[in-house]
């Protein structure tokens, strides 16, 4: 299968703190590939080298058939590119700024109107309104519409969805699907584990390493572990809890997810159910009655959280 993006050993420092640290991956063209990782894990450094913004240290990386160092010039006009701050012109308008974007290529946004329209037509009637006065999930969509208005090969977006409404997200991501089923290669970055679900496949990243890369149920499937989710902080004391969680013979690991523990066995084969009823006796056993322990699916933030120990 064709690959719009193919990496090799790729590694970038600042002065004493790496970055990325022999990262290699493809993306297959078509795909919706997604970096899952947790703020300072690399995404926004991989990003920009991979749009030509940045030189690496070491390895390679190409774009569409092309070097990003050598080829560099070639490639901005082929690559769509959206940064995870909102960098558009704040005292331009929304058309004023979609103008300003279209000439930088060559082109204009009448020729584009076709391509960007599907976006475009939901922040068109305000037009004339400056972009800093506009809302995230508005901005998103300039944004994004300014990244496509060139009519790109391939697609970056870095952590487009953070500081805005779960509304938003959803629309933003809808946006992308269709995007994708139109043909569109597109690589995103998101630290929302959530959101791996929307991609084909997803590449888990901590400390400038990839940890897996996978469609995100087969990550799920892989975790290798009996998981159980423990509801309730029992007698409200949730530290507690989780310390007599972790010093239970059996534990493999204890993390909290929302209002709930998660809870690993490191009996693997082991039947959940029977392993349920055990952790609840153990619990009052320990003084601490009246919790609700249940066998899960483990989801992407398990695997994550899982490979990170293994790494570290």
């Amino acid at each position: 299968m064709k690959s719009d993006v193919v990496v090799h050993d790729l590694a970038k420092a600042f002065g004493d703190v790496a970055a990325l640290e022999g990262v290699s991956f493809d993306v297959r063209t078509g795909e919706l590939f997604g970096f899952i990782g947790s703020d300072g894990a690399g995404k926004t450094t991989l990003l920009r080298i991979l749009t030509t913004l940045l030189l690496p240290d070491r390895g390679s990386a190409e774009v569409l058939g092309r070097d990003v160092v050598s080829d560099m010039w070639e490639l901005r006009r082929r690559v769509g590119y959206m940064p995870g701050r909102f960098s558009l012109y704040p005292d331009l308008s929304v058309a004023e700024n979609l103008s300003f974007f279209a000439s930088v290529f060559g082109t204009t946004v009448e020729a584009q109107y076709e391509r960007i329209a599907p976006i475009y037509r939901q922040i068109e009637p305000f037009a004339d309104r400056r972009a800093g006065a506009l809302s995230g999930g508005m901005k998103q969509k300039l944004a994004l519409s300014c990244a496509l208005v060139h009519e790109p090969e391939i697609l970056f977006l870095d952590e487009p969805t953070t500081g805005v409404d779960a509304v938003s997200r959803r629309e933003f991501w809808d946006m992308l699907q269709d995007l994708r089923d139109a043909g569109l290669t597109i690589v995103v970055s998101t630290p929302y584990m959530d959101e791996a679900d929307r991609c084909e496949r997803v590449a888990l990243i901590d400390g400038g390493r990839i940890l897996r890369i996978d469609a995100p149920d087969a990550l799920g499937r892989e975790y290798g572990h009996p998981l159980l989710a423990v509801h309730g902080a029992v007698g409200g004391d949730r530290a507690r809890l989780l310390r007599v969680l972790r010093g239970l013979p059996h534990a493999e690991s204890v993390y909290p997810f929302g209002e709930t523990l998660h809870f690993t066995d490191r009996r693997a084969g082991a039947d959940p159910r029977a392993l349920a009823h055990d952790l609840l006796e153990a619990l009052t056993d320990a003084g601490l009655s009246g919790a609700h322990v249940e066998p899960i699916e483990p989801g992407i933030e398990d695997v994550f959280m899982s490979l990170m120990g293994r790494a570290s």
